[in-house]
C-alpha cells in the first residue's frame, strides 16, 4: 500500500473544512423594522416667527414744500438753485426782474410825499376854524392812502426775491429764466423738508395691529442696500375699499434713499404666530414645495405644502400637514414615499441648522497584484 504524500494530505484537509462550512446554517434575515433608517422628526406647531412681518411701499418726502412766486406779472431774471441742491430757509432761489416795479415805486413816492406834506400842514388846525373839518380829514385820508400804496409796492419789491420757505432738498424744478411769474399752475420748486425721505407702506389690518410707533425695521432698497428705520406713524384708519392701512417709517438722510423709489421693510422685533416647519424640512422640485411626513405607522409620505412668511429659520405652512404632524427634519435625506423609518423627536427649542455638505468619497484604490 502506498503512503499519501504531504500534498495530498493537505488537499484532503481543505476539502473537509469546506464540507463543514457548507453545513453551517445561514445568518437570520433582518425584519423590516430592523432595516428601517433612524431619522430625526419635528412636530408641526404654532411658533413665533420673528422677522416675518414685512411691508412694501414707496419712498416719499416726510414733508413736501412747494415754492412759487408770490407776485404775478414779473419776468424771471435769474434762477439760483437746481434739482439736487440742498438749500437753507430764506435762501434766494429765483430773482425776478425789478425794472417795472422800480418805476412804479418812483412814481408813487411823489404823491405820497405830497399827501404827507398836506396832512402835516393841517395837523394843528382841528377846531381852529381855518379850514372845514371835512377838508382836514380828507387830507389825512389821502396821505394814508398814498403811503399805503407805496408800502404795498415796497413789499412787492421784497417779494421779487423768491426764497426757500424751509431748509431741504430740491426734488423738482420747473422755472426758467424768462418765465412770467403767476403764469404757471405748477409750483416752481418741490422740496423735501430737511431732505427727509420715509417709507410709506400699506399693510392689512391684522398686520397693522402688530405695528407700533417707535418700532424698528430693516428697510431694503431696490439696489439691495439696507437702512435701519423707525416707525413714525401708524394710520388710525383702514381704507374701506382696500382694507389696508398706512405705516410711515422714518429713514436716515442718505443720497441713495431717493423719493419716488420702492423699498421693503422687515420689522425685526415683531413676531408672527403661525404653524411652521424648519426651513431644512422643506424640499423643492418641479411640483413645488413639499415635506416628508411620518405617519402613525412610521412610514414616510410626501405632502405638498404652501409656504408663507419666513424668519428665524422657520417657514409658515399656509397649507399642509395639520398641527402635531411629524416631519422629517432634513429634506435632503434620501427617502422615498412608503419607506419605514425609526423616528426620533428633535429638540423644539431652536430650528435645526442646515446639514453640512457630505464629504467627498475616497477614490477607489487599485486591487493588489496576486503573488504567483
Amino acid at each position: 500500500m502506498k503512503l499519501a504524500t504531504p500534498l495530498a494530505a493537505a488537499g484532503c484537509a481543505a476539502l473537509a473544512l469546506s464540507v463543514l462550512a457548507g453545513c453551517r446554517p445561514p445568518p437570520p434575515k433582518q425584519t423590516e423594522a430592523e432595516q428601517a433608517r433612524t431619522v430625526t422628526v419635528v412636530r408641526v406647531q404654532p411658533r413665533a416667527i420673528t422677522g416675518a412681518l414685512t411691508a412694501s411701499g414707496d419712498l416719499l418726502p416726510r414733508e413736501e414744500a412747494a415754492v412759487s412766486a408770490e407776485v404775478a406779472g414779473y419776468r424771471v431774471l435769474r434762477v439760483r438753485a437746481d434739482v439736487g441742491d440742498y438749500v437753507r430757509a430764506g435762501q434766494t432761489l429765483v430773482d425776478l426782474d425789478p425794472a417795472l416795479l422800480e418805476a412804479q415805486i418812483a412814481q408813487a413816492r411823489a404823491p405820497a410825499a405830497q399827501a404827507e406834506d398836506q396832512a402835516r400842514r393841517v395837523a394843528d388846525l382841528d377846531d381852529a376854524g381855518v379850514l372845514p373839518q371835512e377838508q382836514i380829514a380828507q387830507r389825512r385820508f389821502q396821505a394814508e392812502v398814498a403811503n399805503a400804496n407805496l408800502r404795498q409796492l415796497l413789499t412787492q419789491r421784497r417779494k421779487l426775491a423768491v426764497v426757500a420757505p424751509v431748509s431741504g432738498l430740491i426734488l423738482e424744478k420747473t422755472v426758467r429764466p424768462g418765465d412770467l411769474s403767476g403764469g404757471a399752475t405748477a409750483p416752481w420748486f418741490r422740496m423735501a423738508r430737511d431732505g427727509q425721505v420715509e417709507l410709506s407702506a400699506e399693510m392689512g389690518q391684522a398686520e397693522l395691529a402688530r405695528v407700533r410707533p417707535g418700532q424698528t425695521a430693516t428697510v431694503t432698497l431696490a439696489s439691495g442696500a439696507t437702512a435701519q428705520g423707525r416707525v413714525r406713524l401708524v394710520s388710525p384708519q383702514i381704507d374701506p375699499q382696500t382694507k389696508l392701512g398706512e405705516v410711515r417709517i422714518t429713514l436716515p438722510v442718505r443720497p441713495d434713499i431717493r423719493a419716488g423709489g420702492f423699498a421693503r421693510a422687515v420689522f425685526s422685533d415683531a413676531a408672527a404666530q403661525a404653524l411652521a416647519a424648519p426651513e431644512t424640512a422643506i424640499r423643492y422640485d418641479s411640483d413645488g414645495a413639499s415635506v416628508m411626513a411620518v405617519g402613525p405607522d412610521n412610514k414616510v409620505k410626501r405632502v405638498i405644502v404652501q409656504t408663507g412668511v419666513r424668519g428665524d429659520g422657520w417657514v409658515q405652512l399656509v397649507k399642509g400637514p395639520p398641527e402635531g404632524a411629524r416631519l422629517v427634519q432634513n429634506a435632503a435625506a434620501f427617502l422615498l414615499e412608503g419607506d419605514l423609518v425609526r423616528p426620533v423627536e428633535a429638540a423644539a427649542s431652536a430650528p435645526p441648522a442646515a446639514a453640512p455638505p457630505a464629504a467627498a468619497a475616497a477614490p477607489p484604490t487599485a486591487p493588489a497584484a496576486r503573488r504567483p
